[in-house]
This record gives structure tokens, C-alpha cells and sequence, in this order.
């Protein structure tokens, strides 16, 4: 069995650092690509073929929504679980609206959020 790819996009390095060890509790054998800009990140996206994307919504020059509407429009349907601060249920209900997010979660990311989204 094939390794998970996984892609990390948070403009917070930090963000990215702490999620790639949780990784490395429940995904040790995971190819992790960590990305502070979102705007590489989505030009990766096709490249690197993810089995799921930890995308944060809130960052500068490309935010999370027009990173899932690039997704859209670029007919990329990866995985994504949405991973935030921020406590918004008007949030929560537009992440749920793009047809490719699988969970929504806040940080940090809950281990059982983590394990259903590798599932």
C-alpha cells in the first residue's frame, strides 16, 4: 500500500510544524508537503496528486475560500478538510458547501479528525 500524500497549506509555519507531528503519530508512513504560500500551493495541487489537503482559511494573498474556489474552477477534487481558528458557524456551513471538504475542524486538529480524514 502506497503512502498518503498529504498537503499542508497555512501560511503560519508554525501551524503547518505542530500538524505535521500529529501526522507523524497517525500517518508515519504520509508524504507530507507543507506550504506557506497558498498561492504555490495551489499551483501544486495537479502535480503532487494529494490524498487530502489540511487548507486554513484565513491567510493573506490567497485566502482558504478562493483557494476551494480555484480548486473549482481548475475541476480539482481532492479532499479537504478545513482546519481554522476561527469558531464561526457561518464558516462551518460555507466550507461544508464545497462539494470536495470532507471535514471542518478547528486547531488544533483533534486526533479523531485527523484518523477520519486518513481513514
Amino acid at each position: 500500500m502506497n503512502p498518503k500524500r498529504i498537503m499542508l497549506v497555512d501560511d503560519q509555519q508554525i501551524a503547518n510544524f505542530i500538524l505535521r507531528k500529529l501526522l507523524s503519530k497517525h500517518a508515519a508512513q504520509a508524504d507530507v508537503h507543507d506550504f506557506t504560500a497558498p498561492e504555490k500551493a495551489i499551483e501544486d495541487v495537479a502535480r503532487l496528486n494529494p490524498d487530502v489537503i489540511f487548507l486554513d482559511l484565513n491567510m493573506p494573498v490567497l485566502d482558504g475560500w478562493a483557494f476551494l474556489d480555484q480548486m473549482q474552477e481548475r475541476q480539482l477534487g481532492h479532499a479537504v478538510v478545513v482546519v481554522t481558528s476561527s469558531t464561526s458557524e457561518v464558516d462551518r456551513s460555507r466550507a461544508l458547501t464545497y462539494p470536495n471538504v470532507r471535514h471542518y475542524c478547528s486547531k488544533p486538529v483533534p486526533a479523531e479528525a485527523l484518523q477520519q480524514a486518513l481513514g
